[in-house]
């Protein structure tokens, strides 16, 4: 099963052209110690399969990242309030990638 979500605490510098320069670097910082909030990155990959699916959110990638929010949830003790359990309401799904696209990776996070 591919794996499109990372928490930070789940990757590393090296794995800057699947997470994004900031998603790398967030997780490089967590894991050397330093104290970084909880979070996790949707991959480049995710991004590459939502242009696949005809812009359509794969159901994996939702699935992954319900369940990295459900973990967020757990470690910090709170919930985050979503009236739904479902990231297709999510209204800028695609901005979740920009950091990716802004690294100078080779994807397209919107028409041009």
């Amino acid at each position: 099963m591919d794996q499109f979500v990372y928490l930070f605490n789940e990757g590393n510098g090296k794995m800057r052209e699947l997470l994004g320069g900031k998603g790398a670097n967030l997780a490089e910082m967590t894991r050397i110690g330093l104290p970084v909030p909880y979070g996790f990155t949707i991959t480049t990959q995710a991004c590459n399969a939502y242009y696949e699916a005809s812009k359509t959110i794969p159901t994996l990638v939702e699935k992954q990242t319900l369940e990295a929010l459900s973990r967020l949830e757990e470690k910090m003790g709170k919930k985050t309030g979503r009236p739904t359990r479902s990231i297709a309401r999510f209204r800028s799904f695609r901005f979740c990638f920009f950091h990716a696209w802004d690294d100078g990776y080779n994807f397209k996070p919107w028409d041009e």
